[in-house]
Order: C-alpha cells, then sequence, then structure tokens
C-alpha cells in the first residue's frame, strides 16, 4: 500500500475524561477538512483513562500527523492508528420493520437468523431487530430488508480491539519501568520558614 494512496484507517486516543477534550480533537479534523467517518468514546481498560475511536479515510502520511497534533493535547496520553486489517472491529445496527410483514412472510424471518439478527422490540406496528458485524455486512441487510418496508435504520460507531496489543495497561507499565517519576524530594528549606521568608 502507498504511502501516500488514501484508505480506512482508525485512530485509538487514549485520554484523561476531561470536559472539552472531545471538541479540540475534533478541531484538529475539521481545520484540515478531514471527514470522521465513525466516532466513538468508551472508558478503557484502565481506570480513568478513557478511550477515543475515531475512522478516517486518509492517506498514511496524514494519519501519522493528526495522531502527532492529537498528542500535543495535555490529557491525551497516546494516540494509535491502525489499519482494518490489523484490528477486530465491529458496528451494531438496528433495524425497524413493519410487524404484519414479519408475521406473513417466514422468508424475512430466516433471512434475519441468517444474518445473525435478534428482534429486541415487537409492537403490534413494528419490530426492532439488532445484528453486530462489519459495515458491508450490516449494509446488506439494509438492501435485504428495503423490499419487505424498512421503516427506519441506525448504526453505531465503530468499536475496535488491536489484534497484536497487549492492552494499554502493559504500555503504562514499560513506560513507568523506562522512566519511573522522580521520588519525592525533601524541602531542605522547610524547617527554615522564618529565616527564609523573613523580609
Amino acid at each position: 500500500m502507498s504511502f501516500m494512496q488514501k484508505q480506512e484507517y482508525t485512530i485509538t486516543v487514549y485520554t484523561e475524561n476531561q470536559i472539552g477534550l472531545l471538541n479540540r480533537i475534533a478541531i484538529i479534523f475539521s481545520r484540515r477538512k478531514i471527514n470522521i467517518e465513525s466516532l466513538n468514546t468508551s472508558p478503557s481498560e484502565v481506570d480513568s483513562v478513557h478511550r477515543f475511536t475515531i475512522v478516517i479515510n486518509e492517506t498514511e502520511d496524514v494519519v501519522k500527523k493528526l495522531c502527532r497534533q492529537i498528542e500535543k493535547q495535555v490529557e491525551v496520553l497516546k494516540a494509535y492508528y491502525n489499519t482494518n486489517d490489523e484490528l477486530i472491529w465491529q458496528e451494531l445496527a438496528m433495524y425497524k420493520v413493519p410487524t404484519d410483514v414479519i408475521a406473513e412472510k417466514v422468508k424475512v424471518e430466516r433471512l434475519l437468523r441468517e444474518y445473525g439478527a435478534r428482534a429486541v422490540v415487537i409492537r403490534n406496528d413494528y419490530v426492532v431487530f439488532e445484528t453486530t458485524g462489519q459495515r458491508e455486512e450490516t449494509d446488506k441487510l439494509i438492501k435485504v430488508l428495503e423490499p419487505y418496508g424498512l421503516i427506519e435504520f441506525v448504526r453505531s460507531a465503530r468499536i475496535a480491539i488491536i489484534k497484536d496489543s497487549k492492552g494499554f495497561h502493559s504500555k503504562l507499565r514499560d513506560f513507568e519501568y523506562r522512566e519511573p517519576g522522580e521520588e519525592p524530594a525533601e524541602n531542605e528549606y522547610l524547617n527554615q520558614q522564618e529565616e527564609v521568608f523573613d523580609m
């Protein structure tokens, strides 16, 4: 894959959970006129550390620069980028269809089973199904359901796990091992307040 060829990248950002950070990260993309295809925020495996999962279609060169720019934010601990091949990723999709169609046509029920969809709400007028998968899979089910009166469709942002990652816990431990924090320094002037601060 060429360094200058656009493709889909997932940027994973580990941050402290601070008000206004999402807006500042979004501005980094909008200033460069880069469209965010998907954005998810959630807690991470590390207590008090949050995780942003951002999907964009760009060149690797641009993605590298974006990660460096994101890492300049004070609350950002680390930003990584990966191609789809380096990730295990899923999206949740929900479909609303008329109940009478589902009740009358066994074929629809068979199709839904084929796509791993399950009913989450059943009412007199409509049924809501959900399924998880990659975008191509959830898009296929839209096309399948359209002839049966698909009323509404919604898809979540991407959630992703990096295949070769040992988790952010181990990265923090490695960092502490390589660059341990300084031991608390004793204040040599603590017992000399009157002398030090005497005008």
